[in-house]
C-alpha cells in the first residue's frame, strides 16, 4: 500500500513539473526577446537576422531585438550569450566560426557544445572555385594536374586567415594531394580586386565573385558544396570533379544557452521554420546568396559535434597556429 501511495505521489509530482514547464512555455515571452548577432550590422547574418527578428514579433507578439556586439572574432557577443540565463530571452545567432574558432585561438570563452543549445540551421552557403583566364585549368581535374606539375606555384586568395574561404584552400589542397601558396587578405574587396588583375592564380569565393564569372574575367571550376549550387546549376561540385568526399557549407545558426526548456527551443525552432518560409525573408536570402535550410535542433548539434574535429584536423593539417 505505501508502495502504491509512494508511486502515485511521484507521479503527481512529475505530472506537475511537465504542466509547469508547459505553461511556462505558453506563457513564453511576457518581454522583449534579444537575438545578440557578435559581428558588425551589415552583414549577411545580420540582415538575415532581422528579416527573422521581424517575423518572429509577428508571432510571438513580443520585440526580437537584433543587438549586434562584434569583438574578438565574434567572442565577445558568444559569450554574452553563453552565460545568459537559460529563459528564452537571448538567443546566439551565429555563424560556422564557432566551430573554426576553438582551434585558430588558444582559448575562447565558450565550448560550442556544453555552453549552448541548437535551435535551428538558418541559412548556409558554398564556396565558387575561380580561377584567372591566364591559368590554364579549365576544370577541378586540371587544376590538380597543373600544381602537381607546378608545387608551391600557384597562388590562392583568402579573405584572410582562419576564414572560410583560406580553411576551403587548405581542405582542397589536403584532399587533392597539392601544393600552393595562400594569400591572405584583409577582405573580399582586395582579394578580388588582385585576383582581376592575375596577381593571384584562384580564390575560393563567396557569391561575389559571380558578376566576373559572367563577364569572363573569372573562369569558374567547381562548387564546395555537398550538392549544385542554384545560382550556378550546371557547375559541378568538387567531389564530382574527382575530389571525393570534399565538401564544405559555411552556415548561419540560431542558438539559446544550455538549459533553455526544450518546449520554449522547439517553439523557436518552428518560428524560424516559418520565418524562412516568409516571401520577404525569402528576398533577403537570395540578395545574399544564401540557401535558407532549416533544420531540427538534434540536426543542428549533430553537425556542430562533427565539424569541431574536422576543422581542427584541417588547421592541424596546415599548420596554422591558434593566435
Amino acid at each position: 500500500m505505501k508502495t502504491k501511495i509512494a508511486l502515485i505521489a511521484s507521479c503527481c509530482v512529475l505530472m506537475g513539473t511537465v504542466a509547469a514547464v508547459g505553461a511556462h512555455a505558453q506563457a513564453y515571452p511576457t518581454k522583449p526577446v534579444r537575438m545578440v548577432d557578435p559581428f558588425s550590422p551589415g552583414g549577411s547574418l545580420d540582415l538575415v537576422s532581422r528579416a527573422l527578428a521581424k517575423t518572429m514579433t509577428a508571432e510571438l507578439g513580443q520585440s526580437v531585438i537584433v543587438d549586434n556586439r562584434p569583438g574578438a572574432g565574434g567572442n565577445l557577443g558568444v559569450e554574452i550569450v553563453a552565460k545568459a540565463p537559460p529563459d528564452g530571452y537571448t538567443l546566439l545567432a551565429m555563424q560556422s566560426s564557432m566551430v573554426i574558432n576553438p582551434s585558430l585561438q588558444k582559448q575562447v570563452p565558450y565550448d560550442p557544445v556544453k555552453d549552448f543549445e541548437p535551435i535551428s540551421k538558418i541559412s548556409s552557403y558554398m564556396f565558387f572555385l575561380v580561377v584567372h583566364p591566364s591559368t590554364q585549368a579549365r576544370s577541378v581535374p586540371q587544376l590538380i594536374a597543373l600544381a602537381r606539375a607546378k608545387p608551391d606555384q600557384l597562388t590562392y586568395a583568402s579573405v584572410g586567415i582562419g576564414s572560410g574561404t583560406h580553411l576551403a584552400g587548405e581542405l582542397f589542397k589536403s584532399m587533392a594531394g597539392v601544393k600552393m601558396i595562400h594569400v591572405p587578405y584583409k577582405g573580399s574587396g582586395p582579394s578580388i580586386i588582385d585576383l582581376i588583375g592575375g596577381q593571384v592564380a584562384l580564390q575560393f569565393g563567396s557569391t561575389s565573385v559571380l558578376p566576373y564569372v559572367r563577364t569572363k574575367k573569372l573562369i569558374l571550376l567547381g562548387v564546395s558544396g555537398s550538392k549544385r549550387s542554384s545560382f550556378v546549376p550546371d557547375t559541378p561540385t568538387i567531389a564530382e570533379s574527382g575530389v571525393l568526399g570534399y565538401e564544405i557549407t559555411a552556415w548561419n545558426a540560431l542558438f539559446a544557452p544550455a538549459g533553455t526548456p526544450v518546449a520554449i527551443v522547439n517553439r523557436l525552432n518552428q518560428l524560424v521554420r516559418q520565418g524562412l518560409a516568409n516571401a520577404d525573408t525569402k528576398a533577403v536570402m537570395e540578395a545574399q546568396g544564401l540557401d535558407a535550410t532549416p533544420s531540427t535542433p538534434l540536426e543542428l548539434g549533430e553537425l556542430v559535434r562533427t565539424e569541431l574535429p574536422k576543422w581542427a584536423k584541417v588547421i592541424k593539417s596546415a599548420g596554422i597556429k591558434p593566435e
